[in-house]
């Protein structure tokens, strides 16, 4: 390795000298890609623990003024009420509604209009409308709802919200509070995205349906997550059903989905999420288990993660086509694989893995402290996974913040008193275009929202968070629920869109509803930076 390392540090430092004798102008983003030569590839011991944190504006109501580590939100601020945290990032619109759920999609149609699409929870009490929210916001400092979809999927579709940009579709599985039924909905945003034009609601895997065969004996489908393939053809799911599993849908004909295929987990293992390659032959999906740190725990063998799953005999309709296994990668240090995206940074293809807990499950306390004391983290991050050999991949970071670091543990569990599962750990991700992805903006939950430059996919770093005040009364269309704490942080956790164009992102929380936030000191968009419709996840 040793060796591996200084021809590594040769080839660059010639670079450097053609620059030198060039006098070539380059940005820091050109200058750090070099580390991604293929020599580098195994050297991850190298790179910091935590992403090297934002430098924020003098203005800006940042975590360190507040004496908060990257990402913390501390017990003083919790109980006075918090204000919020801000760096490089301002509010500029907000919808608060009933509060939001678990997911936000997104829709430009031909006529010019965008529109937003979040969850709300299953709950009716003091609710002033059910269903999922539909937003125009083409001006996103004034955002409008325009429409609330009832269909049977859409009064809790929990994380399968989708839209296809190429079929112009909007679709749901049922997936009321997490397990729903076999109910999927199928929507038509072609002529104006801001009222959704309802084309099916179907149960799949039904004699009903003409598909039941596909399911194994005595199952039925219940909907938790999914995600469209690129061509908007096939919908995938990941089913709660028992078995766990995770299924391809038909919906070349969006008045009529069909069950097309079945992959049945191993027990012990729940289907999540998952994302599609371009071309539709590959489904990176998570395995998704809660490792419970327990005396046991070193011996055991790691089971989170992500399978890379042949789908091509799918994508192609032969009869009776099938998932195949081709590798998979876990780890020990995370729990719950949530979801994926698969990238391209200067050509080469990585993968994008989000957990939703740590190395102590959904356990609280009891689980955080065990995680500590094994020396793991006790909450979830995302990573980035190289995938240049699917049969092969391999981990080359993690976007772990100073919350997530062990040795922080003593500072941040007494914030996290009476709370339990989701706090200061990852949920979802997304990226500014899948083909040649320069940003990662996630929803870290009470950490808010942090956005990362990964041009160079080893070395990620912080550029922005945005987490907003808590409120100090309760949204009754979240999912925050018990763990709501009057003032206390919000649970931000959905997709989030970016836009070049207006140098903005949009998103939601739990509590605080849709959010529109510009990027301010000129630190986002990068020059090659790019938002092009149908390329983000």
């Amino acid at each position: 390795m040793g060796t591996t390392v200084v021809r590594g540090r040769s080839r660059r430092w010639l670079k450097w000298s053609i620059i030198a004798l060039t006098g070539a102008a380059w940005s820091l983003g050109a200058m750090t890609s070099w580390a991604d030569d293929d020599d580098d590839r195994d050297n991850d011991d190298r790179a910091p623990l935590t992403v090297p944190k934002a430098t924020c504006g003098a203005e800006d109501q940042t975590e360190a003024k507040a004496g908060a580590l990257q990402g913390q939100v501390p017990a003083p601020l919790r109980m006075n009420g918090f204000k919020g945290f801000n760096c490089n990032l301002k509010l500029v619109g907000q919808s608060k509604g009933d509060g939001a759920s678990w997911q936000h999609a997104w829709f430009q149609d031909r006529a010019g209009h965008k529109c937003a699409y979040y969850d709300t929870a299953s709950t009716t009490v003091g609710r002033t409308h059910l269903g999922t929210v539909v937003l125009d916001v083409t001006h996103p400092a004034k955002p409008i709802p325009t429409a609330y979809l009832s269909s049977v999927s859409m009064l809790d579709p929990w994380e399968s919200l989708r839209t296809n940009p190429r079929r112009q579709l909007l679709a749901a599985e049922s997936a009321k509070n997490g397990a729903g039924g076999p109910e999927f909905d199928v929507y038509d945003i072609t002529l104006d995205c801001r009222y959704p034009q309802l084309l099916s609601s179907n149960p799949m895997g039904t004699p009903g349906n003409g598909d039941a065969s596909a399911l194994p004996n005595g199952d039925t489908l219940r909907g938790h997550e999914g995600a469209f393939a690129p061509d908007g053809l096939t919908y995938y799911g990941g089913d709660r059903g028992v078995p766990t599993k995770y299924t391809a849908l038909d919906v070349a004909n969006p008045a009529h989905p069909r069950l097309m295929a079945v992959y049945t987990l191993d027990p012990g293992v729940l289907a999540h999420g998952l994302s599609v390659s371009d071309d539709g032959k590959r489904a990176y999906v998570t395995l998704d288990t809660d490792p419970g740190v327990t005396a046991s725990f070193p011996s055991l063998p790691a089971t989170n993660g992500v399978l890379i799953l042949d789908t091509s005999d799918i994508q192609a309709r032969k009869p009776n086509a099938q998932f195949k296994a081709i590798s998979k990668v876990v780890w020990k240090d995370g729990g719950h694989a949530q979801h994926t995206i698969p990238i391209r940074v200067d050509g080469k293809p990585y993968l994008i893995a989000v957990d939703e807990s740590g190395s102590g499950g959904l356990n609280g306390l009891p689980g955080w402290q065990e995680a500590c004391a094994a020396g793991l983290t006790p909450f979830s991050m995302a990573r980035i996974i190289d995938i240049r050999d699917e049969t092969n991949p391999k981990v080359v970071s993690k976007l772990m913040l100073e919350v997530h670091d062990p040795a922080n543990c003593n500072k941040v569990l007494p914030d996290l008193v009476g709370l339990a599962s989701f706090t200061y750990g990852s949920h979802y991700c997304s990226v500014d275009n899948r083909e040649d992805a320069t940003t990662l903006a996630c929803g870290y939950f009470n950490s808010g929202i942090r956005v990362f430059d990964i041009r160079n996919p080893r070395r990620p770093r912080e550029i922005a968070y945005y987490n907003p005040a808590g409120t100090t009364v309760a949204s009754p269309g979240s999912n925050h629920g018990a763990q709501w704490r009057a003032g206390g942080p919000d649970w931000c956790n959905a997709q989030v869109h970016l836009d070049v164009e207006t140098r903005s992102l949009q998103t939601t929380c739990q509590d605080n509803g849709f959010l529109a936030l510009r990027f301010t000191h000129d630190v986002w968009p990068f020059r090659s930076s790019t938002t092009p419709p149908g390329r983000q996840n």
